[in-house]
This record gives C-alpha cells, structure tokens and sequence, in this order.
C-alpha cells in the first residue's frame, strides 16, 4: 500500500488519501499532547503526503478541532480533506477534570448528546468557529447506537428520523456546505439501519472491520458496495491489542481475544511479518474501503504506521490466514508478493 494514493468516494467525488490522521490523539487521549508537539505531527503527515484529517468536537473536549485548525491554517484549503463529526454540543462546564472520559487535559466544556434538526446545525457551526474554516467536507454523526446510548438509544435515533437530524444532514449536503455525510460508529447495525433512512456518502467504521474481527462484513460492507457509499475504516489495531498493548474496544481486552490475538501473532512471526503491518493493510482489500484513519502519540508513532502500511507482505501470509481460518471465509485478502 502506498499512503499517499489517492481514493474516490464514488457518491460525492471527494478524493481522499489511502491513509488518513485520526485526530483524537490531539484532543489528549489518556496523554496529554502539547501544542508544539500536535503541530509538529500534523506538519510530519503533511510532510507524508497524507490529506485526508479526521476530527471531532468531543476530542478533548474541543481541543483537537482547535489544534487541527491552527495547524491546517497555513495550507491552502482544497488541498486537504477534513472531516468532523456531529451529535454532542459542548457546554462550557468549569467542573471538567482531567482524566474525564479519558482526556488527559480536557478544555472546559462538558458534552451534551443532541441529534435534532437544531442540535446539528449548531454543531456544524460550532466546528467551523472552532477550526477557523469556511467549510467542513464530510460530516459525520458520531456515536450514535447502543453500544454508546444503550436503552436511551431510542430517543437519540428519533431525534434523527423525526426530530430533522437526517434533515439538517441532507440539507447541509444539498447546499454545498458539506461534501459529504455519513456516520462515524463502532457498531455495523446501525449503518444499515441509518442506510434505511437517507443515502450515506460514506461511513467511518471503528473496529468493526479489522483482522481480528470481520463483524461488518455480511451485510454492511457488501451492501455499502452496492450503494456506493465509501467507507473509511477506524481502529484497526481494535483499540492496540492488535499492536501489542492489550486493550480491546477501549477496555481490557477478554481472554478468547487475547487467544485470537496470540494465534495471530504466531503466524505472523512465522512469516516475519509484523502483526500491526498486516492489520494496517488487511481492511484494504475490501473494494468497500477508501481508506484508514490512524492516529499517533508523536512524529515517531506516525512514521511507524507509514512503515507498516508500506512493508511487503508475502502472497503465503495471507493465504495462510484464510487456511488457518484466522479471517472470514469471504473476507478479501490483500494481494500480497509472490
């Protein structure tokens, strides 16, 4: 794979590179990130050839939105693609503490779910005061499902079917606004259910999607495919324990993972080829995916997941995947050397 390539969401022309930045590391993710030191890994992507930013109003509690802003002010705004996400305003709140929900350093604003007509339309605004832009290109409604929401999910979903928040989505899209809209999950489900509703451009997947778990795959891949929605995959290290920190879906991963995990690193040793390279790749070869958002701690962490993307994997590795039943049985595979 080559990280720079470029890829075409086929419904709204956008084109974005193979690989994206995830953002969220800029908001403080469990550490906290300097200014100095966000500018310095946004400047190192760019200096990679990377276009494609993706961000959130709940990173850091607006931290990442700012940082991303201010670094991505100098460049010359159509040679980039940024997306953010809707579905939380922030209110300003003098009681955020750090560590809440596991911001090391948060800015004072508390998040509040709103997925109405109104709620929407001022996060969309919202984000473009707080990136200092003119314009979003994909947005995305973040968070929305019962892996996030459980019983109350009812309500939130009501606020996008009936309360004009699919609406004030279509009606950026129509205006020019936006470029594109989708959702950016972890959970499959509710993209079908959300594709039900209104044509999605694309669809930002979190670990649903990834060599360790191809969950997503029959129906929502397939039919994404037939609609011509794009998707963008998202924690393809499923939280690290794919990349050796042992943390699955933002939490301490169970033990038949840890299994799946370890049989996966034999084969990979086997092959000396290492596990979070095949990992990277792996989600590529669904004609689905346009491309990855991968987030980094520093310049050294980004420059590691340009390497994994681009290192040579054997045509034997991948096959042996798909013999040892590691993978789906209808999973592509990437093509790997012969």
């Amino acid at each position: 794979m080559n990280a720079r390539e470029i890829r075409l969401l086929p419904r709204s022309g956008l084109e974005l590179t193979a690989l994206g930045l995830g953002c969220s590391q800029l908001g403080g993710l469990y550490r906290p990130i300097s200014w100095s030191d966000s500018e310095a890994l946004v400047d190192a992507a760019w200096s990679a050839g990377l276009r494609y930013f993706d961000t959130a109003p709940y990173y850091g509690y607006t931290l990442s939105e700012r940082r991303v802003g201010q670094a991505l002010a100098a460049r010359e705004r159509d040679t980039f693609v940024l997306s953010t996400k809707v579905g939380r305003l922030m209110s300003p709140d003098a009681g955020v503490r750090p560590g809440d929900d596991g911001w090391a350093a948060p800015l004072p604003f508390r998040p509040v779910y709103d997925y109405s007509y109104a709620g929407i339309m001022r996060s969309y605004e919202d984000s473009l005061q707080r990136l200092g832009m003119a314009r979003i290109d994909i947005l995305y409604v973040h968070d929305i499902g019962t892996m996030t929401h459980g019983e109350r999910h009812v309500r939130y979903w009501a606020q996008l079917t009936e309360g004009g928040g699919f609406r004030a989505l279509a009606q950026l899209r129509e205006s020019g606004a936006v470029r594109a809209i989708g959702l950016g999950v972890n959970e499959w489900e509710i993209v079908v259910d959300a594709m039900n509703e209104m044509p999605l451009d694309v669809v930002l997947l979190a670990g649903r999607y990834t060599l360790l778990e191809q969950t997503a795959l029959e129906p929502l891949l397939d039919a994404c495919v037939r609609a011509e929605t794009a998707v963008v995959v998202g924690g393809v290290f499923n939280s690290g324990v794919l990349a050796g920190n042992g943390k699955f879906n933002y939490g301490d991963a169970p033990a038949d993972v840890i299994e799946k995990v370890q049989r996966l690193t034999d084969l990979s040793n086997r092959f000396d080829v290492p596990l979070p390279a095949a990992a990277l790749q792996f989600p590529f070869a669904h004609p689905a995916v346009v491309s990855c958002v991968v987030g980094a701690r520093s310049v050294a962490q980004l420059q590691q997941n340009l390497a994994w993307l681009e290192r040579p994997i054997p045509d034997a590795y991948w096959q042996a995947l798909c013999r040892d039943g590691l993978v789906a049985a209808n999973a592509p595979v990437p093509k790997g050397q012969t």
